[in-house]
């Protein structure tokens, strides 16, 4: 095995400190295993706890997600540049799109070679399907392949759809994947399934419209117009920094529906899925590898989601669950209605689903492939 050279550093750069919390501590935890220093650049806000635990020194970078504006993202970039010139790290891991487009300009700047470009989804470039959506791709890509990579450039991906919208193949040796964020299946623990009737469904997300929570209503809607003993479950939160999430407004008119519930943002999603059968995102596209799958997976729940990147490459259709077209709330309700009338195989899909997590989704074996990588990229 490769050793890591002494004092040698990584710089994680990231949008906010939540999203490194409860996403990327693995891959902290990872580089600090292997004797390295690392710094996370970042904006602080609530999380500066968990990443402190992780091995990972806090360094303030404030520059708002939202903002489109190209002299905001100068300003973010010179003053990261500059943190990189004091810190002088041996590898930049930029994580998200928004990341990336800092990160590996300011690592550019600072003349740092060896860069991590971890793409955690597309978000609504992803999702779009019109020619807007494919030419921002295209620029993307572009911008990415030409401007921002290097020859020591590793790209890091959560499925193997994303690479071929940077032009890459999933088998290209700059190229590695893994299983998202990850998940430590003792925390999300297998549990029992509860009684049925009803069909007790749930949705474990940010609400924005790209989760599919309107589908998921409307489906849930449908089944139970027809006859079918099924309930759903909301839980999370609308984003403030994300143009597309979901108004308060529609969120309590939901809630006024028979079999609707919203309860707001949980902070202990394994409890949440001991009272639940079948974990549901409906997502409209422009996903990594969506972490509340993994979780409700891990916890033994069936899962019913869409054909979409990050989705579909977890999720094998009639195994751990079923994948539906996105957009489709009727497709969506004949499977609600299909697992409401069969609870043994909704107990089946929920072993299959744990077992598919511990197959290689575990943070140990995220852990494993990224400290692979970083000993890699420093022997170069």
């Amino acid at each position: 095995m490769q050793p890591v050279p002494p004092r040698a550093k990584i710089a994680f750069v990231a949008t906010e400190d939540w999203f490194v919390a409860s996403h990327f501590l693995p891959m902290i935890r990872a580089a600090a295993g292997l004797g390295l220093e690392v710094i996370v650049a970042t904006r602080v806000r609530d999380h500066a706890g968990p990443i402190a635990a992780a091995g990972g020194r806090l360094v303030p970078l404030e520059a708002e997600r939202r903002s489109l504006s190209p002299f905001a993202t100068a300003s973010a970039v010179s003053r990261l540049a500059a943190i990189f010139r004091t810190e002088r790290p041996d590898i930049v891991h930029c994580i998200s799109l928004k990341g990336i487009m800092t990160g590996a300009a300011a690592a550019r700047l600072a003349g740092i070679d060896r860069r991590i470009l971890a793409v955690t989804g597309f978000g609504l470039l992803g999702a779009k399907t019109d020619l807007v959506g494919r030419s921002a791709r295209l620029a993307l890509r572009a911008a990415i392949r030409s401007g921002l990579a290097s020859a020591g450039t590793h790209f890091l991906f959560e499925n193997s759809d994303d690479p071929a919208l940077l032009g890459l193949a999933a088998t290209d040796p700059r190229v590695t994947i893994v299983g998202g964020a990850g998940v430590d299946p003792q925390a999300f623990a297998a549990a029992p399934m509860p009684l049925q009737p009803p069909l007790k469904v749930a949705l474990v997300s940010r609400m924005l419209w790209s989760k599919g929570a309107d589908i998921a209503v409307e489906a849930v809607t449908r089944a139970r117009a027809r006859g079918h003993d099924i309930t759903l479950s909301l839980y999370g939160a609308p984003d403030p920094d994300n143009p597309k999430a979901i108004p308060g407004a529609r969120l309590a008119e939901w809630q006024s529906r028979d079999g609707i519930a919203w309860h707001g943002r949980t902070r202990d999603v394994g409890a949440v899925w001991r009272g639940y059968h079948v974990c549901c995102l409906p997502s409209r596209g422009g996903e990594g590898l969506p972490r509340s799958l993994l979780e409700g997976a891990a916890c033994g729940r069936a899962i019913l989601t869409t054909d979409v990147p990050g989705c579909r490459s977890f999720v094998r259709d009639g195994v751990e669950g079923f994948v539906v077209p996105p957009d489709d709330a009727a497709a969506l309700a004949e499977r609600l209605a299909e697992l409401a009338a069969d609870p043994a195989r909704v107990a089946a899909m929920g072993a299959a689903a744990r077992a598919r997590v511990l197959g290689g989704y575990t943070e140990e074996a995220v852990m494993a492939t990224v400290a692979d990588l970083y000993r890699g990229m420093l022997a170069r």
